[in-house]
């Protein structure tokens, strides 16, 4: 064979392998009148109680969790919401001689290099620390169900109705929107009708604390369950509405039914391979599993959130939790959401725990295996981080966009249409498949043409990059050429983008997401 025909033999077999696929994706003009209205704070954050403070700052604010916030706010015009609770819920009680929060933690291991406190003593300071939050900002905060003491209760209600009644946090705009009751109570050894009678029974005296009403801002979340039992007589919101939760005035207070859902565990410090966690179908049989307790919680009125999940439960999987593939996970996954029912995510965080978006302080301990590190390591964004970002941008800042998602005929893309009212604005592509640094073979990239038809049709579109070295890179990744891997938070560096004409298509490589914005 002669040098030419290698040669040419050669450059077809490397764009036969980069392009594996071609891929036609039809977009309407105008959104489906079954498309949700996404909320501005769709994807939202859960907080570890006992590491409040640390996200939110004592005298003054965080300023490195201001920043990355702040971020979000600018691209929707509303901060995330900030649920605070989780399993040291269930640990918190109140001293009036703590100014802030005095913690018990217990030693670390290597699967949990930061394991959440034994117990959690707080005072008044740790309330009004709400006010470092971004104006506007929504909260629901968790309180102590577990040990039964409704005196605690009592007196956490009254200093956290004190702090949001307070000048500070009023001028901010923050408000208290929710009391949670219990985290995942499923887990306490009740049987459902004793735990429906414990917890009215502490509504009901939060409810006199508190001061709430039918007209009060403050309502109750229902539910904060961590297993989905899909039946009227288990754990799940079809449980507690069949089992009358919300025939007593506490009960009725219940405008939201939360539930929890994580991908797999690390607990016993078995991970998941981080191609499963991407994987779309594994993502959307996730999430489906709750539509029955979506659509018996719909039928009574009342919304529905995932009011704590992430990616593999008890702080993350190494090398899974805390890489891109992550950030590619949680955007499909948090977009998907609203497409059956659910209205808004909250992805949990806390200090050291390797699914969060954010390391809000210093950390003295690596968080994947708890060794002690020779320098401390700054605050700093991780991978996932990214995703609250692309979500953001997404949604933009219109107050009416509605999401539908597109029909892809490949198991490894996601692809998601968005318009301003009906009008359509951008589609937001993701490509799931895993290129790892163990990967031998060259990144393949897969054309997609997009079927957009009817009068008034965009021409033009352009075309931002997440640029992301390996699926299990921890670092390096580029939103449009910027990065907010930053000591601030913010953002450093020159916006890139290209504007093409959308008869021409768009190369997404592996492990890569694209913004499409028509004009």
């Amino acid at each position: 064979m002669s040098t030419f025909s290698t040669l040419r033999r050669f450059t077809v077999l490397s764009l036969l392998a980069r392009y594996a696929l071609c891929l036609s994706v039809s977009v309407p003009l105008a959104a489906p009148s079954t498309a949700p209205t996404l909320s501005p704070s769709l994807l939202s954050l859960s907080i570890e109680q006992d590491r409040w403070t640390d996200w939110s700052g004592t005298t003054s604010r965080n300023e490195f969790v201001f920043n990355t916030m702040n971020n979000l706010v600018k691209l929707t015009g509303e901060p995330p919401q900030f649920r605070i609770g989780a399993d040291s819920e269930d640990r918190t009680d109140f001293n009036p001689n703590v100014q802030f929060v005095e913690n018990v933690f217990p030693a670390p291991n290597p699967t949990t290099p930061y394991p959440e406190a034994s117990n959690n003593i707080v005072g008044d300071g740790y309330y009004q620390a709400a006010q470092w939050l971004p104006p506007n900002t929504h909260v629901i905060w968790g309180l102590n169900l577990k040990t039964n003491n409704i005196t605690s209760a009592f007196l956490n209600t009254k200093s956290l109705v004190k702090a949001f009644s307070s000048s500070a946090i009023k001028r901010a705009g923050i408000t208290l929107d929710f009391i949670e009751i219990g985290n995942e109570a499923d887990f306490y050894g009740l049987s459902l009708s004793d735990y429906i009678q414990r917890w009215t029974a502490f509504a009901t005296n939060v409810t006199a604390a508190a001061k709430l009403s039918p007209s009060s801002k403050t309502k109750f979340y229902g539910g904060a369950f961590a297993l989905s039992s899909g039946t009227t007589t288990g754990f799940s919101p079809q449980g507690l509405i069949t089992n009358g939760i919300l025939s007593s005035p506490a009960g009725a207070l219940i405008t939201t039914m939360s539930q929890h859902r994580y991908s797999g565990s690390f607990c016993a410090g078995s991970g998941g391979l981080l191609q499963d966690l991407m994987t779309k179908s594994t993502i959307r049989s996730n999430l489906t599993v709750f539509n029955p307790d979506i659509a018996a919680t719909r039928a009574k009125g009342l919304d529905y959130v995932l009011g704590e999940t992430n990616s593999y439960a008890c702080h993350g999987a190494p090398g899974v939790s805390n890489t891109a593939g992550a950030a590619i996970w949680a955007l499909d996954y948090v977009l998907f959401a609203p497409q059956i029912g659910i209205s808004r995510v909250f992805l949990h965080q806390g200090v050291g725990y390797k699914y969060s978006m954010i390391q809000p302080v210093a950390l003295t301990r690596s968080p994947l295996d708890g060794t002690t590190l020779a320098t401390p390591l700054p605050a700093h964004i991780q991978p996932q981080y990214h995703a609250a970002l692309i979500i953001a941008e997404a949604i933009g800042r219109s107050g009416n966009t509605r999401a539908i998602e597109l029909s892809v005929d490949d198991s490894r893309t996601s692809a998601y249409a968005f318009y301003n009212g009906k009008k359509l604005a951008r589609v937001l592509l993701i490509n799931s498949d895993a290129f790892l640094t163990t990967t031998t073979t060259p990144r393949t990239s897969t054309q997609i043409s997009l079927g957009i038809t009817g009068s008034g049709a965009p021409k033009k579109m352009t075309v931002k990059r997440l640029s992301i070295p390996f699926a299990d890179s921890t670092s390096g990744l580029t939103w449009g050429g910027q990065t907010y891997e930053t000591s601030n938070g913010k953002v450093s560096g020159t916006l890139k983008t290209t504007t093409v004409d959308v008869s021409a298509g768009v190369s997404i490589q592996q492990t890569e997401v694209i913004l499409l914005t028509f004009y």
